[in-house]
């Protein structure tokens, strides 16, 4: 702690609560300690966000695959999901197991999050200053136009769901809040992401989407079509 400034320690000190209150739950009320798998996620995460930033100053642009491997990562969905996990399950040693039975699930999940975060927003992410996503790695790779690039991205996505809507079928009975959870967090990607960078650049669609959900009110009364 002595060693950040004094916005990380701000920032720190909220994540290190906020996860370790979710474990002293847990602890308290089923008996099991989840700070091991949390540490794990969370050092995964990362050690994945040091991948791309060791990408970035060394001015190297990875494979689509190399990309790929740690890009699903870096989008904090497993995180997301893990303790989306924790919260909606008794966290029995048994049930922890069975986490690791929905791993396809949560990459699937992570993946949409991910090529649906890259087709919105690596323009203005390379233009702050960014990794390449995986648009350029695939363009880097192919020679192929960055039009064709994004077709082969939505191909993906698709691909993506497909696999998923199988194990989601298969799962669905056991751990269905997670699976909502999980298919909830894809579906919620390709909403904010659909317009461009929904999420750090102020978008006039998404704010719309965003007042007619939470803010403006449903009108209600009969029709008028004069």
């Amino acid at each position: 702690m002595k060693i950040h400034p004094e916005y990380m320690k701000i920032c720190f000190l909220a994540l290190f609560n906020s996860i370790n209150e979710i474990a002293y739950d847990t602890l308290k009320e089923q008996g099991t300690d989840n700070i091991p798998l949390l540490k794990k996620m969370w050092a995964e995460l990362c050690k994945a966000y040091l991948v791309e930033a060791k990408w970035y100053y060394s001015g190297y642009t990875p494979t689509f695959k190399e990309y790929i491997d740690n890009a699903w990562i870096s989008i904090s969905g497993p995180v997301i999901l893990s303790n989306a996990y924790l919260l909606t399950n008794s966290t029995t040693k048994e049930s922890l197991e069975c986490l690791k039975e929905l791993s396809k699930i949560i990459y699937c999940s992570s993946m949409i999050l991910r090529l649906a975060d890259d087709l919105g927003t690596s323009s203005d992410e390379l233009k702050r200053g960014d990794v390449s996503k995986s648009i350029q790695c695939y363009m880097n790779e192919t020679d192929c136009s960055e039009e064709e690039a994004r077709q082969h991205i939505k191909n993906l996505i698709d691909a993506t769901w497909k696999k998923m809507n199988k194990d989601l079928i298969t799962h669905s009975p056991i751990f269905g809040t997670f699976i909502q959870i999980a298919s909830n967090l894809a579906r919620t990607a390709q909403c904010i992401y659909q317009h461009g960078d929904g999420h750090g650049v102020e978008c006039r669609e998404t704010k719309d989407h965003v007042l007619l959900l939470l803010v403006s009110p449903i009108a209600y009364g009969p029709r008028n079509d004069n």
